[in-house]
């Protein structure tokens, strides 16, 4: 499973209500274990099977959205599973010696408190994560806004002055988009910029950051090897996006869909901020030469 898209209000409130209610399941777990401790009951299979830790409701919810978490932050998703395994086997050693007619270790009564102590702590960073990631993301399309350029693109130039590469800095731009929405409505427009934003996903490696920049302009962080890397890429985008138009409810003919791209290779030690105004700069001179194509900027 790819990252999630929480950028939409309701899908964000939608996935923190499921994690609150994953929360309190494994908090209903441990209340469970009083009624065994108190009464020498049964607690079940998810206390007592030594995979008990994969058939509660929170090991279950938080191993479907386990990759989600570790593009988060994976190191502290790693540990959530790792305090919660833990918290797990305690329990079972604690419940398998009251089941047996016998006091509980304080070892194990030790481990328990501390791995849910520090669980606890970590749900509530990976909590406050979920909800930094979503305000900072377009809530139409899924990608990152501007929050984060500066720091994408000095990262991108470190690694290019590491491994002897290029960075082009790509605005993109749709051709016509106010007459789509002029003639087929705004709902179609969204829909286009849905589909081109999906279209750039698969068309563009996993290390070259992609942002929606404003309105109907998308950003793109070019790696290659040379100059002309970056322009058989830019061709190959090109005829992608034009060799797929966009199917809309309703219309019995699909909308034709094409794209400018004004890119420049970032000088070594550019600021991104210049390198956007020279993109710019040619991204209208290929629409005024005609759209439906790229121009580098010398």
């Amino acid at each position: 499973m790819s990252m999630l898209n929480l950028s939409h209000t309701g899908q964000t409130d939608s996935f923190i209500v499921e994690f609150d209610a994953a929360i309190e399941a494994h908090m209903d777990w441990t209340r469970r274990i009083l009624r065994c401790a108190v009464l020498h009951t049964h607690p079940g299979e998810d206390v007592m099977s030594p995979v008990a830790h994969t058939l509660c409701h929170f090991g279950h919810w938080f191993r479907l959205n386990t990759e989600y978490f570790e593009e988060l932050d994976g190191e502290s998703a790693l540990h959530v599973e790792n305090l919660h395994q833990a918290m797990h086997d305690a329990m079972r050693n604690i419940c398998a010696d009251v089941m047996n007619g016998n006091a509980g270790k304080e070892v194990d009564l030790q481990a328990f408190e501390h791995a849910q102590s520090e669980l606890l702590m970590l749900l509530a960073r990976l909590k406050t994560l979920c909800i930094s990631h979503a305000v900072r993301h377009d809530p139409l399309t899924g990608l990152p806004l501007r929050h984060g350029i500066e720091r994408d693109f000095a990262l991108c130039m470190k690694d290019a002055r590491r491994s002897h590469t290029l960075v082009y800095v790509s605005l993109i731009d749709v051709d016509h988009f106010k007459r789509i929405n002029d003639d087929h409505g705004h709902p179609a427009g969204d829909l286009v910029l849905r589909h081109l934003a999906n279209m750039l996903r698969l068309s563009l490696r996993d290390n070259e950051p992609l942002y929606r920049f404003g309105g109907e302009e998308f950003l793109w962080l070019m790696r290659c090897a040379s100059a002309e890397e970056a322009e058989k890429s830019a061709s190959r985008l090109l005829a992608a996006i034009r060799s797929t138009p966009v199917s809309i409810a309703n219309l019995a003919t699909p909308i034709a869909l094409t794209v400018t791209l004004g890119l420049v290779r970032a000088g070594e030690h550019e600021e991104l901020s210049s390198a956007i105004r020279r993109a710019d700069v040619a991204l209208y001179q290929g629409k005024k030469d005609g759209r439906n194509r790229f121009v580098i900027a010398s």
